[in-house]
């Protein structure tokens, strides 16, 4: 990788300025422009549930890329992931010696899936090594932390994007394309829910998700579907946000809300009800428009999200049984690295719903007040 960049017409500067506002590194060399000659390598950071059920297996339905190394701070987990994906030892790294990865040609692209806590920590190491970064959501715990990974990835001239699966997914593909055709009119309202019950029934101390000061939270967790969610179907920026917490079961969610409640406000007048919860089922995206509306129930499940129109369309383009959506993220992101273009979920998109996050805490905090969501 160049450590120069070469003289810049004025037509390329302009290019590069657009690489850079999407989130590109334009400095950066494709791996090739031509079909892919071999499979980029990826390390997970990380072998909890999500990585050892979902991201593993799906690195084993990949193209693109192929799972190259892992980095883990429980040595009893080394040597079944060394014989169930044929790992060799010197792909293997604690969070110790995690830098060394920098001298391994085997791993092009290190993927965080730690607690978000530690998104940050890891992902500023990650980038001092001069591997390409992905990074779960949602992205880092405050959006100063998400900033603060972005400029890292630039500084160290490697690229970053953010694990918006459903952003790969077709379903949703068809939700965004309405919001700039606008086949429906206008939008008018919208609503975005995303919860479960998933920790009603007890306390699990060891479970981070639980854990405000490891970045648990239902707001983090399920609320980043949402806030990403009421973004792309309306295709605009929000402006401000009012939010309420609820807990009904404190002897569970401690120091935490169960139930977060939010509207957010877009330029023009149009409103997002949203709702996050461990406490409540809910897995809806619906948008009314001047002329119809489109929904979307489940629209955030791993496979089988299902959608219905106004005027009798149904939206079942699946992508086949999970891992296939996880597979697919990393696939349409190892070929951007790959031909040297756009991320589909750069940094920057993470940025954007961490502060309308930022907001959302401040204004439940206020009790409801009004609060503007930063920009710039």
């Amino acid at each position: 990788m160049p450590n120069t960049v070469p003289p810049r017409s004025p037509a390329r500067r302009r290019t590069l300025q657009s690489l850079a506002l999407a989130g590109v590194s334009p400095w950066l060399p494709a791996f090739g422009k031509s079909k892919p000659e071999r499979k980029l390598g990826v390390a997970l950071v990380g072998l909890g549930g999500y990585a050892g059920n979902l991201l593993a297996p799906a690195l084993q339905l990949t193209k693109h890329c192929r799972l190259a190394g892992i980095v883990t701070g429980s040595p009893e987990k080394i040597a079944p992931w060394q014989r169930k994906y044929g790992i060799p030892d010197k792909n293997v790294y604690d969070y110790g010696n995690f830098e060394r990865i920098a001298d391994n040609p085997d791993i092009d692209v290190v993927y965080i899936v730690l607690p978000t806590s530690m998104h940050a920590e890891y992902t500023i190491r990650a980038a001092g090594t001069g591997k390409h970064v992905w990074c779960e959501k949602p992205m880092a715990m405050t959006a100063a932390e998400a900033r603060s990974m972005i400029d890292a990835c630039t500084k160290n001239k490697v690229r970053l994007a953010i694990g918006y699966r459903l952003q790969h997914e077709p379903i949703t593909q068809q939700v965004v394309a309405w919001a700039k055709e606008k086949p429906y009119g206008k939008p008018l309202k919208l609503r975005a829910e995303a919860g479960y019950r998933g920790y009603s029934e007890g306390y699990d101390p060891d479970n981070w998700r639980l854990d405000p000061k490891r970045g648990g939270n239902p707001l983090y967790d399920m609320g980043v579907y949402a806030i990403n969610a009421a973004r792309y179907a309306s295709g605009l920026e929000p402006v401000a946000v009012t939010a309420k917490a609820e807990v009904k079961r404190p002897e569970i969610f401690r120091g935490m809300e169960e139930t977060m409640r939010f509207r957010l406000e877009f330029p023009g007048g149009l409103f997002a009800d949203c709702m996050t919860s461990y406490g409540e089922n809910s897995n809806i995206l619906r948008v009314d428009c001047e002329r119809g509306w489109h929904e979307v129930s489940p629209f955030q499940v791993y496979s089988g999200n299902r959608g219905r129109t106004s005027d009798g369309k149904a939206l079942d383009a699946s992508l086949g049984p999970q891992p296939r959506m996880q597979a697919k993220q990393m696939d349409d992101d190892a070929l951007a690295l790959m031909q040297g273009a756009l991320f589909i979920a750069p940094g920057e998109e993470g940025l954007r719903d961490l502060r309308v996050i930022d907001a959302t805490f401040a204004s439940a905090k206020a009790e409801g007040k009004r609060v503007e969501i930063a920009r710039g």
